[in-house]
């Protein structure tokens, strides 16, 4: 027999179900505030929570702090945490152990982040459902699911509506897989941010304000975001008007943008459905706002784009997008991809009209800019970056 080698072996342990495991069952019903967070409390490494299916109308948030425990429900249609009467602020569920696995339930009507996970290696959100359920609001919680400061991290089959932020948000976190998602109806559908090494995928994005974001901020202990492949996806009709609130980093994303990446470097984006965005289907930017953290580069570059499906775009340019209306007077409509001018090897080879601002400065105003149709297909073949790869252990969970 060929020997397994021990870093297999140990990533197999990580959520193999000890002999002893137990499943901890709940049913809805009275008290099931405190019976569902007890069994969180209770479980020991290797169990199984099993929430039955119903309706849990719960007043306060719940959390998990045990490695190695399966949160298990009957299906996001069925079994619902509930939380449009929680009394304090913050998550519906926050998960700060490795190797939890999350799966087949929804979490309803949080006031802050529906799901958060922060520095939880190997987790796995799987066949969920996020939504704040009176549809966009200023008010609904930020996050839909948000996995931050954590390596290896799995997103599969979620579905999140109405996150006044991003609805499916992963930031300052390493190795990262996001696929065969559904995110509508908030600020921005999928979002990566700080992060190193992504593959987005299979994923649809649609009536967002904006679809999918690859983003890096200043002033965070993980910057300089990179390694990012954003491929095989849907992000079509992102026509929900802006309601994340005043201030908000993701306020200025304008309605009606599928893919904006700012201040990113090697991203990857390809073979995609993008259509029906009013402002543009492609938007690539540097950092507009002031910043005094040194170590922070406010600038795109080795950015590919390449192999998209484009439909109509650039019709109707939101109000967060300066330059937008005198552009959609000047031209009838504005080009599919459109760059701010800042940054470095910027290839795209899709077959439309790429627009250029001529900025030199991501801070300039539009009033500044020298727009230009360009062609930036020229110059070497880049290379490809490396699919991400999580351990078996984490596919192995929800087979």
């Amino acid at each position: 027999m060929k020997p397994i080698p021990f870093f297999v072996a140990a990533s197999l342990l990580a959520f193999v179900q000890p002999a002893l495991a137990d499943t901890i069952r709940v049913e809805p019903g009275a008290d099931a505030q405190s019976r569902l967070q007890s069994a969180l409390i209770d479980a020991k490494p290797g169990d199984i929570v099993e929430i039955a299916a119903g309706r849990y109308d719960l007043t306060d948030g719940l959390s998990l702090d045990v490695d190695r425990v399966t949160v298990k429900g009957a299906g996001p249609a069925a079994t619902i945490l509930s939380f449009k009467g929680q009394k304090g602020a913050g998550e519906g569920l926050l998960v700060t152990a490795d190797d939890v696995v999350l799966q087949g339930f929804a979490v309803e009507d949080s006031r802050g982040d529906g799901i958060k996970s922060k520095a939880a290696n190997r987790i796995v959100y799987h066949d969920l459902r996020v939504e704040w359920t009176g549809g966009p609001k200023a008010s609904n919680g930020a996050y839909g699911v948000y996995p931050v400061e954590s390596s290896d991290v799995l997103i599969d089959k979620v579905t999140v509506k109405g996150a006044s932020d991003a609805g499916i948000y992963v930031g300052q976190s390493k190795n990262i897989i996001v696929r065969n998602s559904l995110a509508m109806f908030n600020v921005a559908g999928i979002e990566i941010e700080n992060c190193y090494g992504a593959d987005v995928y299979q994923n649809v994005a649609t009536h967002n304000a904006g679809g999918i974001l690859v983003f890096d901020l200043p002033n965070l202990p993980q910057k300089g975001g990179h390694s990012v492949r954003i491929f095989s996806n849907r992000s079509e009709r992102n026509d929900t008007p802006n309601f994340a609130p005043k201030g908000n980093i993701v306020a200025g994303v304008p309605n009606g943008t599928g893919v904006i990446i700012m201040a990113n470097r090697d991203v990857h984006v390809f073979n995609n459905i993008l259509g029906e965005n009013g402002s543009t289907n492609i938007f690539i930017v540097g950092y507009r706002n002031s910043f005094t953290d040194t170590g922070y580069n406010p600038l795109p570059a080795n950015v590919v784009i390449g192999g998209n499906m484009h439909g109509r775009a650039g019709y109707a340019p939101g109000p967060q997008f300066e330059g937008g209306a005198e552009m959609l007077a000047a031209m009838g409509s504005v080009p599919p991809i459109v760059w701010d001018g800042t940054g470095s090897n910027i290839r795209v080879t899709d077959k439309v009209p790429t627009l250029s601002l001529g900025l030199t400065d991501p801070k300039a105003r539009a009033t500044s800019a020298n727009p230009a149709v360009v062609d930036l297909s020229q110059g070497a073949e880049p290379a490809q970056l490396a699919p991400i790869v999580l351990p078996q252990s984490m596919e192995a969970a929800i087979r």
